[in-house]
């Protein structure tokens, strides 16, 4: 068996459809792809209050971020006068498709950008297979206590309660 073209296997576009239009963001370089993941990182980990790499972060801010990942997209989309807003939200759609992958970048973009609406609500957790996990037994405490019997005789500190 011989490795096939990568350009034959990878969708290498994300087409976006806004107002009736359907802008097509090309795949972005791999520099660009690997600034998106440092300033990704940076970011949580500044999220998280862990050390924050300032530099990263105010290079992020000097560099037009949007443009870099809508490519081509985002030059057509300002000369077609879209909303910052939308604009914003094709960005950051795209950021998702660079971070992670098309499945999440879409589920992102279907969602108006909403964290809640990324989460599936009750119904569809419920009408979800729920694969092994029903049968596995939960862990116990790994406090190293164990919990008290209420109702055990000779249990210790019942004594004092009896007559």
């Amino acid at each position: 068996m011989a490795f096939k073209e990568l350009g034959n296997l990878l969708d290498d576009s994300l087409s976006l459809p806004i107002k009736g239009k359907v802008y097509t963001v090309p795949a972005p370089s791999a520099a660009t792809g690997l600034r998106v993941q440092s300033i990704m990182q940076a970011a949580a980990a500044a999220a998280d209050g862990g050390e924050v790499d300032r530099e990263m972060l105010a290079d992020a801010a000097e560099r037009d971020m949007y443009r870099d990942v809508l490519g081509s997209a985002h030059a057509e989309m300002v000369a077609d006068g879209v909303e910052w807003p939308t604009l914003k939200h094709a960005a950051v759609t795209a950021m998702v498709w660079i971070m992670q992958d098309k499945d999440r970048a879409e589920a992102y973009w279907n969602s108006g950008g909403a964290p809640s609406r990324l989460a599936p609500n009750r119904e569809q957790r419920r009408k979800a297979p729920s694969g092994a996990a029903s049968s596995t037994r939960s862990r116990g405490s790994t406090s190293g206590t164990r919990p008290r019997p209420d109702n055990r005789r000779g249990a210790r500190g019942s004594g004092a309660r009896r007559k």
